[in-house]
């Protein structure tokens, strides 16, 4: 062969890993798209619910099941989706909850009453697990490199950080400038984008098939086990930790777990293979998660409660009052985070990040009754900033034992604790400051102070939730060695 025929066939070869090399980042913007979709719908909802409840004629106690009725299925089903996703291709379980997620939008969008849009919320839910629960595990498909992963989770990790604070912008904008039925018809163009790029550019998977993983029985368990669990958290702000109702529903909801568990153990073919948990970094990132989830979605949530009900700022007011957060995460997530976790590893950088978001807690703990933004509350969004380095290196460090066959699974997983700490940290904080002002009224204190002081306590409890997931990640996630799959061309990674 001559040297002109060789010169050739190395540039075409060039070219065709170039094209290749594209091709998996612009697959990476098609599912982080299809996540911004999902994460706008998380908060972009909350600013426009005393809209939603003048117009439907919600009860103050009905208003509540505009979100739980699309947390219970989103939390259920996570884990069978990740599964089905391993079974039956990735993609194909990404484009249907697109698809589900986009019709289940449009029906919120048309609803006329209170059961309608409570029917059409339980369905987005569902869409929303099937959706969110592969897209990590394509992500670690896509790059097996470490670096190139870094830099692709971490953009990931934006995506869901900066979409949680540009939701509060839209659905304050949107339903001041229109109503609300457009929070829910803005869902509509992003799908489309996301999902008409996705059927050329995600790569078609036949899965390892039903007869691989098809535990029925563990799908029943573990997803009545999860819905059920999210139900009784989400209640206890109506009937209280100690109720007959809260313990009653929570007993039943461990005993599903606790089979499921039995189940795992004895199938032939596990819904959730249970030596998945034999990786540190698996558990370990999982549990750390929940912890630090709770802490920030409750923050999230109830800041943008203090900011309306305390500093009196109107649904825009608050959703641009919250935007610097996402922007401080989007610099550190997009800009730094893969540089700092390529340099000292995820664990350094997790530990980093949440010492950031511990300084910013413990600031806010002392917010007074009549605060400033400027000096009181900004410093805070921009201490969050510390979120954009942890959750990247958090993800990183949960994904880092997934082989391409367990990805879904672990995928789902990872979601799963994630949905449970939010769902934890927004009842246990919320019951905590509304009872505290409760007490506060009753002893004769004004309103307002009550409310201040009832947030403060829980920004405190958020700081030692946070700190409590900073020790953890110190003890169960120390240096080691990470696994990785036989033939998989990696070299193993500190964690």
């Amino acid at each position: 062969m001559s040297s002109g025929t060789i010169d050739i066939t190395h540039q075409l070869a060039g070219r065709q890993h170039r094209a290749a090399d594209r091709r998996r980042w612009y697959a990476l913007l098609v599912l982080c798209a299809g996540t911004l979709m999902i994460i706008l719908d998380g908060t972009i909802v909350t600013v426009a619910q005393p809209a939603i409840q003048r117009d439907l004629g919600f009860s103050d106690s009905g208003l509540a099941w505009v979100m739980n009725a699309y947390q219970i299925p989103f939390a259920g089903l996570l884990l069978l989706a990740g599964r089905l996703g391993d079974l039956v291709g990735r993609k194909r379980v990404f484009l249907l909850g697109l698809t589900v997620f986009a019709l289940a939008s449009a029906l919120c969008g048309l609803a006329q009453s209170p059961t309608w849009l409570i029917a059409a919320r339980f369905l987005q839910g569902a869409g929303g697990a099937l959706t969110s629960a592969v897209s990590l595990g394509m992500i670690v498909t896509l790059f097996p490199d470490p670096a190139e992963r870094g830099r692709a989770i971490g953009a990931f990790s934006f995506i869901g950080a900066s979409g949680a604070s540009l939701g509060m912008v839209l659905g304050g904008v949107l339903t001041q400038a229109l109503n609300w039925h457009w929070i829910f018809f803005i869902n509509l163009p992003i799908a489309l984008a996301a999902g008409l790029p996705a059927l050329r550019l995600l790569d078609a998977e036949h899965g390892l098939g039903l007869g691989k993983g098809a535990d029925a029985l563990g799908a029943l368990l573990v997803t009545g086990g999860l819905m059920l669990g999210v139900y009784t958290i989400v209640q206890t702000g109506r009937y209280g930790w100690g109720s007959p109702h809260t313990l009653g529903y929570g007993a039943a909801a461990l005993a599903l777990l606790a089979a499921f568990v039995v189940r795992q153990a004895r199938a032939t073919q596990p819904l959730l293979p249970l030596r998945l948990f034999r990786s540190r970094a698996l558990s370990g990132a999982n549990l750390v998660q929940v912890l630090m989830i709770a802490a920030m979605f409750g923050f999230q949530v109830l800041v943008a409660l203090y900011l309306q009900q305390v500093l009196g700022y109107g649904p825009a007011a608050t959703g641009f009052g919250m935007l610097p957060t996402g922007v401080m995460i989007a610099v550190v997530s997009l800009g730094l985070s893969a540089k700092v976790i390529g340099r000292f590893g995820p664990r350094r950088a997790l530990m980093a990040g949440n010492a950031l978001l511990v300084l910013a807690l413990a600031y806010l703990s002392r917010v007074p009754d009549h605060a400033s933004y400027t000096v009181d509350v900004l410093p805070v969004m921009l201490l969050i900033a510390g979120g954009g380095l942890a959750l990247p290196a958090l993800a990183g460090l949960a994904m880092a034992d997934a082989t391409p066959q367990d990805s879904g699974v672990a995928s789902g997983l990872f979601n799963t604790s994630q949905t449970v700490g939010a769902a934890l940290g927004v009842a246990v904080l919320g019951t905590l400051a509304a009872g505290h002002s409760a007490a506060l009224r009753a002893a004769g204190h004004g309103a307002l102070p009550a409310l201040a002081d009832g947030y403060r306590l829980a920004f405190t409890v958020s700081c030692g939730l946070l700190l409590l997931s900073l020790l953890l990640t110190a003890v169960l996630l120390r240096p080691g060695k990470r696994r990785v799959a036989a033939g998989s061309g990696e070299q193993a990674q500190p964690y």
